[in-house]
């Protein structure tokens, strides 16, 4: 999807209050968002894109996917993305990026059919996305995403716990739930950090589905931690769902927050 051509970019990089990574500025970020800035970065999407070759980071975590992608049930023809960041400035979302181009390519999604939004994107960044062939979502879904029947791939890494509910609850029912993969937050993890009591009142639709669905955590490398810590691959197998109670799939009402003190996410209208 990238062409060569790419002309290098001036940086220099501070170190983000409170978080353990680099935050980058460019030098022709004055240039406005023009052509410069966008092939600065280009190019350092396609570096981090052959770091996570070379350091063989790509290839474990390909290992990992392989049975849930490529399992009994229909692989994903088409993605959404939520929340990856300023992948201009901030490496750990630019790893980002590259680990969602290149898990496109391994499952063959044209970029053309991954839809991506985040508030955060700068015009440079959409002009990005863009010229790697990637669509932008027009409105702020807060996650409530119908896949429509459609096998979908939810690349979700580090979002907040609200946006995975309202995916859930937009899609709840054992057909439609069968036809999602979503990479992001591990919801044993979850499920181990929350109280039952809050997990269940703010959350209620991880809480019903978690004995209904299967995950596997990304491999860990030191490179890494920060960048993909806490990350797995969740699908939710047909025969699994239809185990449920049936109560589970009674309750189906919008999720609202009012009691959630931390919601982790930006309400549409907020942006």
């Amino acid at each position: 999807a990238v062409a060569g051509g790419w002309r290098a970019g001036r940086a220099r990089r501070r170190r983000r209050q409170g978080r353990g990574e680099e935050e980058e500025e460019d030098d022709d970020e004055e240039e406005g968002e023009g052509g410069p800035g966008t092939e600065a970065v280009l190019r350092r999407l396609r570096e981090a894109r052959d770091d996570l070759l070379s350091s063989g980071f790509w290839a474990a975590s390909a290992g990992a996917m392989r049975a849930p992608l490529s399992g009994p049930a229909e692989p994903p023809a088409r993605c959404v993305c939520y929340g990856l960041g300023r992948f201009g400035r901030c490496p750990a979302a630019r790893y980002q990026l590259a680990f969602l181009l290149l898990l496109l390519d391994e499952l063959r999604v044209p970029p053309a059919r991954c839809a991506l939004f985040d508030p955060a994107f700068s015009a440079r960044e959409a002009k990005a996305l863009r010229a790697l062939g990637l669509c932008l979502l027009p409105e702020n879904e807060e996650g409530k995403h119908d896949v429509e029947g459609a096998a979908t791939l939810f690349y979700m890494v580090h979002c907040g716990k609200a946006l995975y509910n309202n995916l859930l609850w937009s899609n709840w029912s054992p057909a439609a739930l069968s036809k999602l993969v979503i990479i992001g937050n591990s919801f044993r993890g979850i499920e181990e950090r929350l109280l039952s009591r809050i997990l269940e009142r703010d959350y209620s639709y991880i809480a019903k589905v978690l004995k209904g669905v299967e995950e596997v955590a990304l491999p860990s490398h030191p490179r890494y931690l920060d960048t993909f810590n806490d990350t797995s691959v969740h699908w939710f197998p047909l025969d699994k769902l239809q185990e449920l109670s049936p109560e589970v799939w009674d309750f189906v009402e919008e999720p609202m927050y009012q009691d959630c003190e931390d919601l982790e996410i930006i309400r549409k209208g907020e942006e």
